[in-house]
């Protein structure tokens, strides 16, 4: 039997009509690379070839009598690819525009919970010849590693090879009997109270060390610092969806240059850009941003079950910093205590917490929370969430189509309606924002300006560069004055 985590379960129960769970990405791709040519039925038909005996996309859920306990994964016996893998076509001229239209109104769908939590769309014609197939996978059953490994059944390293990933059909559990999910419920229930006992005590241990980083400046930021946004309120169902390149090479270049790490120059970027944003619309709050940044600890935990092993820190973005190699240097100062921090944390303690989210309070909390909206009457949170997902360094082929671009889109929620996610690809950094639309209009005024601000940085940095070696001249000449 596969019962679901607490976390996997939490992003069932957060779920509402306007607080979607699934996880979305575009990826675009080049037929020409295809062997035996592009056609639906031919894609359509390798993709149920590649995943017909995989887990993930072949199981659904069933409830535990009474919601006692979490759903488990139980074999879809009933799988039809028809039913998740369906075929669209661009309205003219097929644009970038029309693309990101539609991926918008696909992603304020909901995924049908009677069958396996996923759907794709494969979309024709986007400028001209090109194909792009949009996907939704629920939280439920991936977070930001899973899901890339997920996607490896789909890819291969040559147009004509094998997928990366074998098949694997030992992860089905079986189907139990109504009477045991109802013992075993009530069992996990009756037990919830000495669980709850035995982590209390390092929980508390945790408070305390917090409190003590925090005297000494070395704690990461505190959620509920965050200044108010025009996108901190309550969401609706309503998505738009904004796309952007940069350079890999380039933000590798500043990383080197100023010896800090990937995901400091993609949270200083995101900064930059969200501090010209809000500028020009007169909105710019005078404290930084806020930002939750998801962390895999798959390779820490020690729990074998779950799709979702993940944790969280939190960091201010520096949108109340100009100098763009300042906001960096603040921001990688301040990550380096924030992961320290996070370290301190016990890599199952989200997910052990998580196992006390009662199926049926939970549900009603969420839904309470939306309807009395009150994500607009406490503090701020947190203001958006951003990840960074690490993709392949080489070509892939996604059944023998060339991937050009993979855009990654997380969900977002009451209180965030904004969410930043990039992916590198073979040389590229991939931005894909996904947005509530009546929080964030027009989100490609804020996405185009990732490119431009990994320019300004990358100027400063160049700038930097150009100056030090003058410096260290002057200084060694007026050192050596009094020897003459």
């Amino acid at each position: 039997m596969d019962r679901l985590s607490g976390l996997d379960a939490s992003f069932l129960y957060l779920e509402t009509p306007e607080q979607l769970m699934h996880v979305c990405g575009l990826i675009v791709l080049d037929p020409a690379t295809m062997p035996e040519g592009y056609s639906f039925k031919g894609m359509q038909s390798e993709i149920d070839n590649r995943v017909h005996d995989v887990p993930h996309f072949t199981r659904k859920l069933r409830k535990v009598p009474l919601k006692l306990d979490h759903p488990i994964w139980v074999r879809d016996t009933h799988f039809d690819i028809d039913r998740h893998v369906h075929r669209l076509a661009l309205p003219q001229p097929g644009g970038y525009d029309e693309l990101v239209e539609l991926c918008g109104h696909l992603a304020g769908q909901p995924l049908d919970r009677s069958r396996p939590l996923w759907e794709m769309w494969i979309i024709e014609g986007y400028e001209g010849d090109k194909i792009a197939v949009f996907s939704k996978m629920h939280h439920a059953t991936v977070d930001g590693v899973s899901g890339a490994n997920l996607i490896s059944h789909l890819c291969s390293l040559e147009p004509d090879a094998p997928p990366i990933a074998e098949k694997d059909d030992t992860g089905f559990g079986r189907d139990p009997r109504e009477l045991e999910l109802l013992g075993r419920g009530m069992m996990t229930t009756l037990t919830r109270p000495l669980t709850a006992a035995r982590l209390l005590a390092p929980s508390t241990q945790l408070i305390t060390k917090t409190l003590g980083r925090a005297r000494e400046g070395t704690a990461m930021a505190a959620p509920f610092s965050a200044p108010r946004t025009s996108f901190n309120g309550t969401i609706t169902g309503h998505r738009t969806i904004g796309l952007a390149d940069m350079s890999l090479e380039d933000i590798k270049a500043v990383k080197k240059a100023t010896g800090t790490t990937v995901n400091d120059v993609v949270l200083a970027v995101s900064g930059g850009a969200l501090r010209s944003y809000l500028e020009d619309r007169g909105e710019l709050p005078s404290n930084s941003l806020l930002a939750t940044v998801p962390v895999s600890v798959r390779e820490e935990s020690k729990r074998s079950d779950g799709a979702n092993k993940v944790s969280a820190l939190f960091a201010k973005l520096g949108t109340d910093v100009e100098d763009p190699l300042e906001r960096l240097d603040d921001l990688s100062s301040a990550n380096r205590h924030a992961k320290e921090h996070h370290n301190a944390i016990s890599a199952d303690s989200l997910q052990d917490w998580a196992e006390f989210a009662a199926p049926r309070t939970f549900g009603l909390a969420v839904r309470a929370y939306a309807g009395l909206r009150l994500a607009e009457r406490h503090p701020v949170v947190h203001n958006l969430v951003i990840s960074n997902v690490p993709g392949p360094p080489i070509p892939l082929y996604f059944t023998g189509a060339k991937i050009e671009a993979l855009y990654p889109l997380g969900p977002v929620f009451h209180g965030a309606g904004v969410n930043i996610t990039v992916a590198s690809n073979h040389g590229h950094m991939h931005v894909g924002i996904i947005a509530c639309r009546e929080s964030m209009p027009d989100v490609d005024d804020l996405v185009r300006r990732f490119p431009v601000e990994l320019d300004r940085l990358s100027s400063a940095v160049a700038a930097q560069q150009q100056a030090t070696p003058i410096t260290s001249k002057k200084t060694s000449k007026k050192a050596a004055a009094p020897k003459a």
